[in-house]
């Protein structure tokens, strides 16, 4: 039989390892935050019908650590304008790439891509341009209600903060977030 004092060392030492394990897991989490997921608050309706306003997303922020971004990503960034808030587009050039939007599609070296997440078709024009060096040209899937590239600027690959990984909020719509991969010649 165990004695009382025995009894309240045991309790003391679970709980003391118990606090450790806390203690540890939220060091860990806090660590993997700062360095390796960031999390991201939708705002507004640029991304529709693939991402919508308010929606919380996790955002791998060491995804280009050691590769480019590549067209079809969808990423957090800072445009080059001022405002308070990232942004999130879809990358659609990548650096030497010549764009153009016409008669309701985006064409990429002349070739007219295959868009089936788009909410509706491009109802603007965009004059053939080449993507400078070290910069990106991002569009939202909400073509005709989205402040992106086809307003004349690019992002650098500086100011892109990451790729959108995964919808963590609301929980009907878990689940990982639609990157898309074009097959250009």
């Amino acid at each position: 039989m165990y004695e009382s004092g025995d009894l309240i060392s045991q309790v003391k030492t679970f709980f003391k390892e118990l606090l450790l394990i806390v203690l540890s897991a939220m060091v860990i989490l806090l660590l993997l935050q700062v360095f390796f997921v960031g999390r991201y608050i939708v705002d507004g309706s640029s991304m529709e019908p693939n991402l919508y306003d308010q929606q919380r997303i996790l955002v791998n922020k060491i995804a280009y650590t050691f590769s480019d971004p590549q067209r079809g990503d969808v990423v957090v960034l800072t445009p080059p304008y001022p405002t308070q808030n990232d942004l999130i587009k879809r990358i659609i050039g990548l650096p030497g790439d010549t764009v153009e939007v016409k008669d309701g599609k985006v064409y990429i070296n002349g070739v007219a891509l295959d868009e089936p997440y788009i909410k509706d078709p491009p109802a603007y024009t965009f004059d053939e341009t080449v993507v400078p060096e070290g910069e990106y040209f991002v569009l939202g899937d909400n073509r005709n209600n989205s402040s992106d590239s086809h307003f004349g600027w690019t992002v650098s690959r500086e100011n892109i903060h990451g790729r959108a990984w995964f919808t963590i909020w609301p929980l009907s719509d878990w689940g990982s977030v639609l990157n898309f991969d074009y097959a250009l010649p």
